[in-house]
């Protein structure tokens, strides 16, 4: 056997192995040891044996590589289990109650007429991981804190509601309106956590699958991060993440591990419901799911507790002197465990203990019907009480509990393990017999074989509900549960705004530069300056925000602990445990991740953060926009910034930086209201509104989406008198046109104004036409507005018939009126029904691409001469002027040529 220098030097666990062996001879000795072990005892008992050793040389401190996963057993033996502190007996009998209630809840509203479908099987295989934390862990807010933040299983919803119902906190009715929020209100349920449809119970939407455990992560840092700023105390917050084993293909479920460890967020604890299954099948069905998560968790730096089997099966380990038994497990893998879920404890014994004496000898005094009920860790509330009990003691690292379940456990042979259980919504009467009777539910067979199954309830003085209550109170109420103790904050006065409001007088500053001048001043503010939370995704210096560094310096937990390159520069990268900015990494899903904890912070802590989080803005609705909806779905509040916008503006970056499309996205949230402003002083009105709309008085549910631009612009100062309110609703008249010329309307948002007024200034000089100048802050608020005036006189033909707003503003504008935009016609042509009058629009449809500013203005036709063409084209149209100019017009702008065009400002990365 080669030993010593014969090896080829490699690097185990990050360890060099290429030290000089100073002792051959004992090394030797070592090995010939191991030689002998393997073969007179064999390889079970050989590795046993070194697994001992690393177990004692890490006791001694000895830096051996870490492993990246264990035996198939669970973490915490049997003599480490702590005493049980909870009346088992009770528990399983309020346990029993929630199970019939969550399926019968399922099961009836598959009833004729309405058939909304719903999910069993998810609580049945995770209902203890569920009721150990309701009576022993989870803490509620009745302390005047935020208690925990617990994130349920969506799926696991009816289990959810089964349990309010024992506690008095639904109905039978409720029950009853399970999926009929519209219909059965105000007792309708939704289908899953849906903090906007049910704003009193549920804090955190999680079935967008991978949402809930990225969420998660960011909720713990940002606990944290409130109690580093001393905004609140979050010492006793604990997160809990309840997550499906096949949700963890999810990328969002793993991708930001290394963060909870790099900070170590002891505060957090995810628990993986590993029932083996995904939606319509085993998730490893040739391998093993909870051995793949732990070697990932274990080298994401997590503390990893396995909670694989119940206490059936400490008698066999303990037996288990030559490791066959846990050979055996190690090397069964999950399709085959499936399989064993469903099988007579007969074709276990057979196939399982059958192909090895020692095995067989270990359950030769066992009965099939005892083979049958071994089960699995999940379902044991002793051992799930251990390891929650461990988490929360373990410190300096997030945990991870990786729970063993059969999914469908307890609803009996039809549903347990099979691979369509998660699409089965309905029990048979004979599945509802034979469920009843396991769970010993005194409910007579008359009341299942007719009519709807009942609800079970045990009574209100019952010894179970009491036992409930006490737990509760116990740990400071209902969970869950969504408070709002927030005041509406102080706003800012006039002082706040007035720099940006007086323009940029000779200076060239881009819109994304005026934003973050307006925010500097508004972070300087007393009453709410600490409550801003600037967030980025590695974009700060492209963005001008470096400029905050100093002052408002990076969130690091751990401070800064090295000298920065750039210490002696004015703006130099400044990190600390106090800082106000979240800089976040190259991961527009962990930022958007941070900006829903701190958006919810008014509701889960009570107290009110205003988050400005500012990314690249074709990364942000296109990348992450299943999380901008869950942000919607959590009623959070705050401000979003588009930067570098539009589809011409960033073009050397090309097709994949050329955004001109997230405000057609953001125009789908619901939640979101959406800007496109011109200039700085638009910036300070709609800023200024959003405040007061999100933070003061009566405030709405909503956030902000702002786009702004890196092209430098002579900020013009407010005009005497402006239209605020067209500002904010979105549509004004910036600039009249000038002289007695043919009249017409050019409406423009964002980047484009200028190019408006710069056409406007060619039509008066060149073709004698007045055209006015509009600056369309938000198409999308434009839209929302008449699309609401047409539902209130859909529904009340009696009254007065509202007119939308932009209708109102174009009342009488003379002329054909043509829109134009950074953006695909589709955003301007959102107002298109409303608008009275010839409307035209021109926009960036198509990819966008690398080229100077002009160029891709010139090619997308939205560059001034083109925009004097539309109005040209549209005024010959309705017989204003001959035809014959159109051609002209071409001819003399060189509109066919790309490379005519001039080739615009240069610059501007902010």
């Amino acid at each position: 056997m080669a030993s010593g220098s014969d090896r080829n030097p490699i690097i185990i666990g990050g360890l060099p192995s290429q030290v000089p062996d100073f002792d051959p001879e004992e090394t030797q000795e070592w090995l010939d040891s191991l030689d002998a072990a393997v073969d007179e005892r064999g390889r079970e008992r050989a590795r046993y044996l070194m697994l001992r050793l690393i177990e004692r040389a890490r006791e001694k401190r000895v830096a051996v590589p870490e492993m990246r996963s264990t035996d198939y057993v669970n973490t915490i033996a049997t003599k480490d289990e702590p005493f049980f502190p909870g009346n088992e007996e009770i528990e399983r009998k309020i346990l029993n109650a929630t199970r019939w209630n969550a399926a019968v809840t399922v099961s009836r509203a598959q009833r004729p007429g309405i058939g909304v479908g719903g999910h069993i099987a998810t609580f049945g295989s995770s209902a203890s991981l569920y009721d150990v934390g309701f009576n022993h862990f989870f803490r509620g807010k009745d302390g005047g804190d935020g208690g925990d933040q617990v994130f349920f299983q969506g799926h696991a919803s009816p289990g959810i509601y089964a349990r309010a119902y024992l506690l008095d906190r639904f109905s039978d009715e409720h029950l009853d309106a399970f999926r009929q929020e519209r219909s059965k209100a105000p007792y309708g349920l939704s289908s899953y956590p849906h903090p906007r449809m049910m704003p009193d119970f549920w804090e955190f939407p999680t079935v967008s699958m991978g949402l809930g455990p990225i969420s998660a992560i960011y909720q713990a840092r940002m606990n944290r991060y409130m109690q580093a700023r001393g905004i609140a105390d979050t010492s006793r917050s604990h997160v809990w993440a309840f997550l499906g084993d096949g949700e963890m293909d999810e990328p969002e479920s793993l991708g930001q591990l290394s963060i909870a460890a790099r900070e170590g967020l002891d505060n957090l604890t995810f628990v993986v419901n590993c029932n083996l299954q995904r939606l319509d099948g085993p998730v490893r069905g040739n391998g093993k799911i909870i051995q793949e998560l732990e070697s990932v968790f274990r080298g994401a730096g997590w503390n990893v507790i396995k909670l694989v089997w119940d206490r059936s099966w400490d008698p066999l380990l303990a037996q288990d002197r030559d490791g066959v038994l846990v050979n055996k497990l190690n090397t069964t893998p999950d399709g085959q465990f499936q399989t064993y879920a469903t099988e007579t404890g007969a074709y276990i014994r057979d196939h399982f203990f059958g192909g090895d004496q020692r095995l067989r000898g270990m359950v030769e005094g066992m009965s099939d019907d005892q083979i049958l009920h071994l089960g699995r860790g999940g379902h044991d509330h002793r051992k799930v009480y251990a390891a929650y009990k461990a988490a929360k003691e373990h410190q300096g690292q997030p945990t991870v509990i990786l729970a063993q379940t059969i999914k469908g456990w307890m609803l009996g042979p039809s549903f347990e393990g099979r691979n369509a259980t998660h699409q089965m919504k309905k029990l048979t009467v004979a599945d509802l017999k034979g469920f009843r009777d396991r769970l010993h539910l005194p409910i007579p067979d008359s009341e299942l074989e007719s009519g709807l199954p009942p609800y079970y309830h045990p009574g209100r003085d019952s010894e179970e509900i009491q036992y409930m209550h006490d737990r509760r109170r116990e740990l400071g109420g209902y969970v869950p549960t969504r408070v709002i103790r927030a005041k509406p904050l102080t706003l800012p006065g006039d002082k706040a705004y007035a720099a940006v409001r007086k323009g940029s007088g000779q200076q060239q500053v881009a819109t994304t530069m005026a934003f973050v001048r307006l925010l500097k001043d508004l972070m300087r503010d007393k009453e709410i300056g600490k409550r801003f939370v600037p967030i980025a995704p590695d974009e700060y210096r492209t963005f001008g925000m470096d400029s905050l560094f100093p002052s408002a310096k990076i969130y690091n937990p751990l401070g800064q602990t090295y000298e920065s390159v750039d210490r002696d520069l004015l703006l130099s990268y400044k990190e600390s445990p106090t800082g106000q900015m979240l800089h976040d990494g190259i991961t527009e899903a962990g930022c958007t991740a941070s900006l829903i904890a701190a958006g919810s912070a008014y509701a889960t802590h009570g107290e009110p953060l205003i988050p400005i989080y500012v990314f690249y803005s074709m990364f942000g609705f296109q990348r992450t926009g299943d999380q901008f909806w869950q942000m919607g779905d959590q009623l959070a509040r705050g401000f979003v910034l588009g930067a570098t916008a539009g589809r011409t503006t960033l073009t050397g970056e090309g097709t994949q930086h050329a955004d001109g499309h997230s405000q057609l996205l953001a125009s789908t949230n619901p939640a979101c209201v959406a800007y496109d402003p011109a200039f700085g002083f638009e910036i300070a009105h709609i800023v200024r509104d959003g405040l007061r709309r999100m933070y003061g008085e009566n405030s709405e549910d909503v956030f902000y989406y702002l786009t702004v631009y890196n092209e430098p612009i002579s900020q013009p100062a407010e005009p005497e008198g402006v239209d605020v309110e067209g500002i904010r609703k979105g549509l004004y008249r910036y600039q009249e046109g000038g002289g007695d010329g043919v009249p017409a309307q050019i409406l423009a948002s964002g980047v484009a104004v200028p190019w408006a007024l710069e056409a406007q200034r060619i039509l008066a000089e060149e073709w004698q036409v007045k055209a006015d100048v509009w600056s369309a802050t938000s198409w999308n608020e434009l839209r929302r507005d008449a699309v609401a005036a047409e539902e209130h006189n859909l529904l009340h033909p009696e009254e007065e018939q509202r007119v939308p707003y932009v209708t109102r503003k174009l009342q009488g504008a003379q002329g054909p009126i043509v829109a134009v935009s950074d953006w695909m016609r589709s955003v301007p042509d959102q107002i298109a029904r409303w608008v009275p009058g010839t409307y035209q629009s021109l926009g960036g449809d198509g990819f966008g691409f690398a080229d100077t500013r002009g160029a891709a203005r010139r090619f997308f036709h939205i560059d001034a001469p083109s925009i004097v063409l539309a109005v040209l084209t549209e005024l010959a149209k309705e017989g204003k002027i001959d035809r014959s100019v159109l051609k002209q017009a071409i001819d003399r702008y060189q509109l066919l040529d790309v490379a005519a065009a001039d080739p615009g400002p240069a610059g501007g990365d902010a």
